[in-house]
């Protein structure tokens, strides 16, 4: 099984989700996503995994956008700004989850 975590190394969160991860004897794929940003289709992808709107990728205490914001504003914005996006996110082949709790990705091992 292919295992993806978009990380970033200061969020406490997803450290406990890496960590969480390594300690079950998993070695996933570490995606730096402040670094290496997804891309709109990536974004897309990981929602139709995760099975929730754009909103839900959204961090809601940073976000610049009005409350009705559509699905293509949330996803620009995310593009334009990968600190906006809510972190961690664990991604296999077939299915995502965030690490909000970290135990939360064990839904999808």
């Amino acid at each position: 099984m292919a295992l993806t975590i978009w990380h970033n190394p200061r969020c406490a969160k997803s450290r406990e989700t890496l960590a969480l991860l390594t300690g079950r004897g998993l070695t996933p794929a570490i995606r730096l996503y402040l670094q290496d940003p997804p891309t709109l289709a990536e974004l897309r992808a990981a929602l139709a995994k995760l099975g929730q709107p754009a909103a839900a990728l959204m961090r809601c205490k940073d976000s610049p956008l009005a409350p009705d914001a559509t699905e293509d504003d949330i996803l620009a914005a995310l593009v334009a700004d990968p600190r906006l996006i809510e972190r961690p996110l664990v991604l296999t082949d077939t299915a995502a989850a965030l690490g909000r709790p970290p135990e939360a990705v064990l839904a999808i091992l």
